[in-house]
């Protein structure tokens, strides 16, 4: 009698640890099915091209919000909504059920990957800093803007960039946080920022538009990492984001995932060269 109350005890268990599995999956897979159902899926951006962009009929567009778009619809959800939030905004919106995914240039790094459940990657970048014209300050790296005690450097807030330069040693009062690209140009042509820094591509679509030839682009920042970004799910979403990469592998062997993203300057090889995981390990 009591081998068997045992038996039945370890059984109970076991079926129970099965049924909460089993609900835990199926609260998991339904995501996917929320998103189909309302009929789009809600979208964190930063609108800084080429990453993403707004137009201004409202209409979201840029590499990875069309990386996105063709995915969401090939999983049967036929659109994307996007909403424009800072950096550091971006994990406690997602954590909170603002957004469904972030697309939006977050680039991987071990604690963003403890935080979300990242795709594999997506678009890959090098950093680099707009100055003045002839880089009077001499910079070439974070750690020249350290050395420099009067100089200042511009960086989104939360973002790969000021974390670069709080690194290198640039103190917080010298690390001034820009809410997007224009108020950088601004801040720079008017004096207030020696530097500004963002992704290389982000930075070259600024100097395009601004059209002012008193400004330098000073590409690859020495010593910064290249990083790659991928898009950003809720820890409890790793059905989606799981279904998400199946479509991701499928465009990046088709070749349609080149055609999406190369005509922004991004390179599909890049993507292809490494993974989320050396990428959520790298020091």
């Amino acid at each position: 009698m009591r081998t068997f109350a045992t038996t039945a005890a370890v059984a109970g268990f076991a079926l129970g640890i099965l049924a909460v599995t089993t609900a835990g999956s199926r609260a998991d897979d339904s995501k996917l099915e929320q998103l189909r159902s309302q009929g789009f899926a809600r979208l964190a951006i930063a609108n800084e091209p080429p990453y993403t962009a707004v137009a201004a009929d409202g209409k979201v567009s840029g590499a990875a919000p069309d990386v996105a778009r063709e995915i969401f619809k090939r999983l049967g959800v036929a659109d994307v909504a996007a909403s424009i939030s800072e950096y550091g905004a971006m994990i406690p919106g997602l954590q909170a059920g603002r957004f469904d995914v972030v697309t939006a240039g977050l680039f991987m790094k071990p604690e963003r990957c403890a935080a979300v459940a990242y795709s594999e990657p997506v678009l890959c970048d090098a950093e680099a800093m707009l100055v003045k014209k002839g880089n009077p300050k001499g910079f070439k790296s974070y750690e020249d803007v350290a050395k420099d005690t009067a100089a200042t450097i511009g960086a989104p807030g939360g973002g790969t960039e000021e974390k670069l330069a709080l690194n290198a040693g640039v103190p917080r009062d010298r690390v001034i946080v820009v809410p997007d690209g224009q108020s950088g140009i601004k801040m720079l042509q008017d004096g207030r920022i020696d530097a500004y820094s963002l992704p290389v591509l982000s930075i070259n679509d600024l100097m395009k538009k601004a059209n002012d030839p008193n400004l330098e682009v000073i590409a690859p920042v020495q010593g910064a990492p290249v990083y790659c970004d991928g898009a950003a799910f809720n820890k409890k979403d790793t059905a989606l984001r799981d279904a998400f990469d199946v479509e991701l592998a499928k465009m990046k062997e088709s070749g349609e995932f080149a055609k999406i993203i190369e005509p922004y300057g991004f390179s599909a090889k890049a993507a292809l060269s490494t993974t989320r995981d050396k990428l959520c390990a790298a020091k």
